[in-house]
């Protein structure tokens, strides 16, 4: 990025929560010190009474209630209502391999014994090291299982690894075009199987070719920057102790709204529920497995 990085280490603290977060490994400056007033407590206004969370205006669903939790959970608070029981009693809707994934991760995350939603991705798992059909699916089933402190299998850190493209980058499922997301999953869940070295290197490399010049990270080349790619090229320079890169955490800062919700890109505001929650856990600098 043109300058030198200064590794500091430093607290953090969320507003909306007592507890502070230890941040290790960004650049100096203004980079420092990341406070988002409202964050936290925009957040738990939008959990139902059932437990389950829900964007303005819709009904909780149980994807966003484990994006939420996840999120409340990173910066060092809680749901105020019960969201493990509403996941716990909504784990049949889960018809895909990452639903179940994200959340038996948030069920972990908040304390819970995700025993069933674990059985399930543990039959998913394939001879080649796949867990479902995808490479997303397999990254996420990894975090899953590693967030529930279980060993990560050697088979399907294998096939993440073999995964990787020529970029450096990771795609969602196999032989598409890699993206920014992926990209940040991956080298959070190979680093949480303990994976060093090259891998990670390339994959940082090509989330370093996804910045853009206003500091935000972009899905594709082409797309612009976005809160969510931004949050996610974060976590995965924090899972990898590396700097933040310079500029990522102004450009989410000029995106917070007044009642502490963040907008998708300077041009969108959309779905603020799952766009904070993903942005609250790059603040608070922490990758997953949280």
């Amino acid at each position: 990025m043109g300058l030198i990085a200064v590794l500091v280490a430093c607290f953090v603290t969320v507003p909306g929560t007592a507890e502070p977060t230890r941040v290790q490994g960004f650049h100096a400056a203004r980079d420092t010190f990341v406070t988002v007033p409202g964050t936290v407590t925009y957040l738990q206004r939008h959990e139902a009474a059932g437990g389950g969370f829900a964007e303005p205006g819709g009904s909780p669903s149980p994807q966003l209630t484990a994006w939420a939790a996840l999120g409340l959970r990173a910066a060092g608070a809680r749901p105020t209502g019960d969201a493990l029981a509403y996941l716990r009693s909504h784990e049949d809707e889960l018809s895909t391999a990452t639903d179940r994934e994200l959340a038996a991760m948030a069920e972990s995350a908040l304390g819970g014994d995700p025993s069933t939603l674990l059985a399930r991705i543990d039959r998913a798992r394939k001879p080649s090291g796949a867990i479902g059909a995808n490479v997303n699916s397999t990254i996420w089933g990894i975090l899953a299982l590693r967030q529930a402190h279980r060993s990560a299998p050697r088979a399907s850190v294998r096939y993440v690894l073999r995964r990787q493209r020529r970029s450096g980058g990771w795609s969602w499922y196999p032989g598409g075009a890699p993206d920014s997301n992926d990209t940040a999953a991956a080298v959070q869940a190979l680093r949480s199987a303990g994976v060093r070295g090259k891998p990670i290197r390339r994959g940082l490399a090509y989330l370093h070719r996804l910045q853009k010049a206003d500091g935000g990270f972009e899905l594709t080349p082409g797309r612009g920057s976005d809160a969510q790619s931004t949050a996610w090229a974060i976590q995965a320079f924090a899972a990898a102790r590396k700097p933040t890169p310079r500029g990522a955490l102004a450009y989410l800062r000029r995106l917070r709204r007044a009642d502490g919700s963040f907008r998708y890109s300077k041009r969108y505001a959309t779905t603020p529920v799952w766009v904070t929650s993903q942005v609250l856990a790059a603040l608070a600098r922490r990758p997953f497995p949280l």
